[in-house]
Formats: structure tokens, C-alpha cells, sequence
């Protein structure tokens, strides 16, 4: 049996501090993920245009073994100016990776495509970015805002505004898994026309409405639907972070990475686009102290992708409707 965490975040799992900041003239954001201490990483990219800071140095092979932080932002290629933020606040906290006499924090982050959904983005000669980011790496603690804030603020969906969302469970064995993610797709998180989730089955505790499926079924439903077509069609991206406290090794979040990805195709419709940069980076805070045997693994595995599917409809059902917006807020859905 799986349950949620005390807080159902991404912060029930131990070591793991989540900061959001803002602009909402802007219409965009950054999340910025602290892990203290610095967790194992990886990252596994599915969608077909990414745009990523320091995700090298997360491959199984190379040097570097943990990060200080993520950082998932707005702004499209802008936007990677703001793990130069998260970088100076963690700098400022005696945080990073010790050469010498110096410590060089180690900031990966991801990026998704914000800039067309009626915010205001003509900024000057330099981008806000790196300004949001520091904010946002200040604001870190264990309680945070869902929905329209942080690098969720300005996200779209085909049919809906998109959000930041999280969950977490509690495996049997004690394990805990969370996932983070800014949901910008190009395809829809909804069913056909309707409000029913296609993450609907792995819901608990009716965390994103408790509608279940819809019946009858809709005969639409497999039809894609679509954010925006040429010369917009690029303007997407889902992008996350899925988090445990079980001891891995980078090769083994690796693995967690990719499965978090099957929530993605469970949460999404159609998903993994040529037109997304779709991406998971996974963390290991070891604080359990638990290494999975190959069972348990697999056990972890699954649950990530439920627990990533779920973070991704609360994303989507948690977003709150402002003025300018492209797309309505599932809130102001009519009942159907």
C-alpha cells in the first residue's frame, strides 16, 4: 500500500528544501530544489527540445557525485541565467564543492518555454532571471506554494493553464518518493473535453478533485489535443525533479529518472513530443539509510511514476486564474 507524506510535497523526503519567486507582470517563475546535504543526481531527457545548464557532469561516468540544488525556471533559454542566482545564494551559504580554498556550487537546472501567454517580457538588455532565481533559493524551506508560482506561474497546457505541482508516498518498507514538477506541455493533462485527470487512477486522498474517470468514456479522448501550432508550436516543456531518500547511486537515479517518465505519459496526452524538452532530473538523499534490494527497486520505480503523475495534475488542477491569461484555469472549468 502507498500513502502520502505528512505534507504530500516533494519536502517530505528529508534534505530536500523547495523555494519559489515570481513576477507575475512577467507571467513566469523559477522553483529552485536545495539538497543538504548534496544529494546523488542524474537526469533523463525524452522530450525533443530541451534546454539545460550542467547536466554533463549527472552522467554515471564523470566526476561530480551530488548537486547543491536544481533549478527548474521560465523564460525559455533566458531563463538558465537563474541558476546563477540559486549559484550566488548558495555561495553565500558556505555551499558547494570544495577546490581548494573555493566552493563551487554545483546548480543543473532546465528551462521551459513561457515566453507567449500575455505576460510582459520586454525586460531591457539583461533578463530577470538570475534576480528570480536568487529569490527563490532564499525563499527555500519545507512548505511551499502549488499552482501558479515559481517556474509553474506562466505555464500552459493544450487545453488549461499549467502550474507547479508535487506529491510524495510513503512506500511499506518506509521509503519515501516526491516529485516536483512545472507542467508546460504541448498536449493536455485532461481528458477529451472534460475535467477528469488522466492521472485519475493514482489519485489519493482526492488531491487534485477526486473525479476519478469519466463515464461514459469520451469519444475524443484519444484525439491529441494540442497547445499551439506553427510558427508557436515549440512554446512547451515539462519539466522535473523526482526525489527519494533510499541510498542510490547515480547510476541507479538514473533509473528512477526514467521510470518518473511513465508518469509523465500516464499525467499527459500526448507527452514526450518532439516539441517538448520534456526532462527528469532525480535526486537521492540517502537519508533513510535503506539500500533497495532489485524487488524493492522495482517497487520504487513504480512509485515514482504514480507519484510523478499525480505532482503532474496538481499542477494543472492547482493553477489559478489572472488577468491576461491564454488559456482558463481548470477551477473555472464548468462541472461535466
Amino acid at each position: 500500500m502507498m500513502r502520502t507524506g505528512p505534507t504530500n510535497l516533494i519536502t517530505d523526503v528529508a534534505g530536500i528544501l523547495v523555494g519559489n519567486a515570481e513576477d507575475h507582470r512577467l507571467k513566469s517563475g523559477v522553483t529552485a530544489v536545495l539538497c543538504d546535504p548534496p544529494a546523488t543526481a542524474a537526469v533523463q531527457v525524452l522530450g525533443g527540445a530541451p534546454g539545460t545548464r550542467e547536466t554533463d557532469l549527472l552522467a554515471p561516468h564523470n566526476t561530480v557525485q551530488s548537486v547543491d540544488a536544481i533549478v527548474l525556471s521560465g523564460g525559455s533559454a533566458f531563463g538558465l541565467d537563474a541558476a546563477s542566482g540559486v549559484q550566488a545564494a548558495l555561495r553565500e551559504m558556505g555551499r558547494g564543492f570544495a577546490v581548494g580554498p573555493h566552493r563551487i556550487p554545483i546548480v543543473p537546472a532546465a528551462i521551459l518555454f513561457d515566453l507567449i501567454n500575455g505576460g510582459e517580457k520586454d525586460w531591457g538588455q539583461y533578463s530577470p532571471y538570475r534576480d528570480i532565481g536568487y529569490e527563490a533559493a532564499r525563499a527555500a524551506a519545507e512548505t511551499f506554494a502549488t499552482g501558479s508560482v515559481g517556474a509553474g506561474t506562466g505555464a500552459l497546457t493544450a487545453t488549461l493553464k499549467g502550474g507547479l505541482g508535487s506529491a510524495s508516498t510513503i512506500l511499506a518498507n518506509g521509503i519515501t518518493v516526491g516529485a516536483l514538477v512545472a507542467v508546460n506541455a504541448l498536449g493536455s493533462a485532461t481528458i477529451g473535453e472534460t475535467r477528469h485527470f488522466w492521472a485519475a487512477p493514482f489519485e489519493l486522498d482526492d488531491e487534485f478533485g477526486g473525479l476519478g474517470m469519466p463515464s461514459p468514456w469520451p469519444q475524443d479522448a484519444a484525439q491529441p489535443r494540442l497547445k499551439f501550432r506553427a510558427p508557436a508550436a515549440a512554446a512547451n516543456t515539462t519539466i522535473a525533479v523526482i526525489a527519494t531518500d533510499a541510498v542510490l547511486s547515480k547510476a541507479e537515479a538514473k533509473r528512477l529518472a526514467i521510470a518518473a517518465h511513465d508518469g509523465f505519459s500516464r499525467a499527459l496526452w500526448p507527452s514526450h513530443t518532439p516539441l517538448d524538452g520534456d526532462l527528469v532530473f532525480a535526486l537521492s538523499t540517502c537519508a533513510s539509510g535503506k539500500k533497495p534490494l532489485l524487488e524493492d527497486f522495482i517497487d520504487l520505480s513504480a512509485a515514482a511514476a504514480a507519484t510523478m503523475a499525480r505532482a503532474i495534475a496538481r499542477g494543472v488542477h492547482d493553477a489559478a486564474a489572472a488577468a491576461g491569461d491564454l488559456k482558463p484555469a481548470w477551477s473555472a472549468l464548468p462541472d461535466n
